[in-house]
Order: structure tokens, then C-alpha cells, then sequence
């Protein structure tokens, strides 16, 4: 039986992995700030709720000790995220000022290492020990100089920002952790709250769609790929 955690995990992309997995066959950590809504999923899903702040080390803590008494660890998805967004006479904006952005580096990317560096220990008992970090496209140095890709076409100051350093944390850590197998994933244009509207008016595509890539990339054998960032159709450049 394979034992996963989903950070962010009660809506959106987070919440159609978990819904997957548990298809799969996988035990389910359904990780989640808010203990109601997060409760309400995993009883939908079928998944284990537990209680997980990415930005609070207590909380981090407490989660992974509830996930090692449950029996370990094999699967990690660091899907947690957020955008930082403002409603201008012109529409919706990124917010910009310091506050903002350091919020959306603590969820986005040093909430990555609090969680990881907390499951390393679990995931290195595994026989086949995985993490999947949620990328974008916007964090990516090719696919913002590329013209076909929709990322060149939409400057971003802080979110595109700390979806690189997401990048270079997969390539450090595949690195350091040989032991563990450490890819980055883009998703795709997915119709979630993140998006700054609400699903009904995103342009983007399903979560149920975009979550076939996290899932592919959580699912990997021993023999599968390290230190990649990969989207639908394969690897994405960096």
C-alpha cells in the first residue's frame, strides 16, 4: 500500500489528486489548513484528513508525526499555493508590496522546505519514496522567452517569482537526496480559485484534467525520472 500527503489539498487541483490517488489505491493524507472543509473532502474522497499550515512549523510538525504513527510515508505532493491579487480600475491585478509577497514565498516556497525537510525522514524508509512539487509554466526562464507558450504573455512580479525558486529547489534537493526521486510539474491553465476568479468564469481547464500530470509524476517507479519538470506532454524546459 502506498502512503501519500497532499499539501492544500481540500479544493482545486490538490483536492482532484487526492480524488485520483485514492482511485488508485493509495492511502490519502488529505492536507489541509481549514479543518472543516478539509474534514468535508477526505470524507468525500475517501482520504484521512490532517490537520497541515504550511507556513507554521508547529503545524507541519504535528501533521507528519500524525503520518508516522499512521505507518509512513511514500508520496509527497507539495501542491500548496498561493496568488496575491487586487481588484484595480483595470481588473485584477498582482499585489506587489512587501507584505504580499513575502506571504506568497512562505506558502509557495519555504513552505516546500518546512514540509520536505519534515517528511524526509519517513520518505527515506519507503522502498519507493517520491515527492511531486506543483510548478508553473511562469516560473520557467524558457517558457517565458518562448512566444507560443502563454507564460511569455503574462508578466508576473512575485507568483512567476516563486515558482522558479520551486524549480530550483526540485533540482537542489534531486541533488542532495539521491535516495529520493524529486520532479517538478507544470499543470497546465486550470480553472481554480488560485487563478484570481472563481472556476465558473477561468478560462483555464478542469482540475480533474490538470491532475493527471501530478498524479503520472506521483506514481513513478523506482526507475523513474529525478530532477525533471514535466507537463502534459513531457519535459518542460527550465
Amino acid at each position: 500500500m502506498t502512503t501519500t500527503l497532499i499539501t492544500g489539498a481540500n479544493k482545486g487541483l490538490g483536492k482532484e489528486t487526492a480524488r485520483r490517488l485514492v482511485e488508485l489505491g493509495h492511502t490519502v493524507y488529505l492536507g489541509s489548513r481549514d479543518e472543516g472543509r478539509g474534514r468535508a473532502a477526505a470524507e468525500e474522497l475517501g482520504a484521512r484528513f490532517v490537520q497541515l499550515d504550511v507556513t507554521d512549523d508547529a503545524s507541519v510538525a504535528a501533521a507528519l508525526a500524525q503520518i508516522e504513527a499512521g505507518g509512513g510515508l511514500d508520496v509527497l505532493v507539495n501542491n500548496a499555493g498561493i496568488a496575491s491579487y487586487e481588484f484595480t480600475e483595470t481588473g485584477v491585478g498582482e499585489k506587489t508590496d512587501g507584505p504580499s509577497a513575502l506571504a506568497v514565498f512562505d506558502t509557495n516556497v519555504v513552505g516546500i522546505i518546512r514540509v520536505t525537510q519534515a517528511a524526509l525522514p519517513l520518505l527515506r524508509e519507503s522502498a519507493n519514496p517520491v515527492v511531486v512539487n506543483v510548478g508553473s509554466a511562469l516560473g520557467s526562464f524558457w517558457a517565458v522567452h518562448e512566444d507560443s507558450r502563454p507564460a511569455s504573455h503574462f508578466p508576473t512580479l512575485v507568483y512567476g517569482p516563486s515558482k522558479a525558486a520551486v524549480s530550483m529547489l526540485t533540482v537542489q534537493y534531486a541533488k542532495a537526496v539521491p535516495e529520493v526521486k524529486f520532479n517538478a510539474i507544470e499543470p497546465g491553465i486550470t480553472a481554480t480559485e488560485l487563478g484570481g476568479g472563481e472556476p465558473g468564469d477561468h478560462p483555464g481547464r478542469p482540475a480533474s484534467e490538470s491532475a493527471k500530470i501530478v498524479v503520472k509524476l506521483a506514481t513513478i517507479g523506482p526507475d523513474g525520472p529525478t530532477g525533471t519538470f514535466q507537463e502534459d506532454d513531457g519535459e518542460l524546459g527550465w
